[in-house]
């Protein structure tokens, strides 16, 4: 039996099409791009083909139909709009009021402040520049390494500082900087 299969392979020559072959070093296409991108957009915005429906596509052919069962009549159409417009007007006067309220709130506060403390009142309505440095600063950034000073300069007094970290579930790779300090500011 062994040597009727051998007889017949050698009697027939083996042909490798090219999809049995593994090419592992085949010189990619320039034009062709990812397959798997192209893939991926094929599945996702397939073409305007008349032929056929798409559920993710821009045409199907049920659409007025499935529109004349869900809405019967124009009139129909026309009071779910103005039910809709009339949802999102309430909405926005209710967001509006809130606003109005949260500002009355502040400015109440404010005015508090103003009876309490005038000088409180004062520093917290000071207009400041935020990139306009004192000659104390300049000395100051002057004695510091350009990385420090590159820290000291993008760090603006009253934002949250740059160079907090955001807490995190693992602890970083380097552990915790013992030495580090902020960079003091002069007033």
């Amino acid at each position: 039996m062994a040597s009727s299969l051998l007889a017949w392979s050698r009697a027939r020559p083996i042909s490798l099409t090219p999809a049995h072959v593994r090419q592992y070093a085949k010189p990619a296409d320039a034009n062709a791009g990812d397959a798997r991108l192209i893939l991926i957009r094929r599945a996702l915005y397939p073409g305007n083909i008349r032929n056929r429906a798409s559920p993710t596509g821009t045409w199907r052919p049920d659409v007025r139909q499935t529109i004349q069962r869900a809405i019967p009549s124009v009139q129909a159409h026309h009071t779910i709009e103005r039910a809709w417009l009339l949802h999102r007007r309430l909405v926005r006067k209710r967001r509006e009021a809130e606003l109005a309220r949260k500002f009355e709130c502040m400015k109440g506060a404010m005015n508090e402040l103003k009876r309490v403390d005038s000088r409180l009142y004062s520093e917290a309505n000071k207009v400041e520049d935020p990139r306009a440095r004192s000659k104390v600063e300049m000395e100051k950034m002057k004695q510091l390494p350009a990385l420090e000073a590159r820290a000291f300069d993008a760090r603006i007094r009253g934002l949250f500082p740059r160079e907090m970290r955001i807490p995190a579930e693992t602890p970083s790779k380097n552990g915790w900087n013992y030495e580090w300090k902020p960079i003091e500011r002069p007033l």
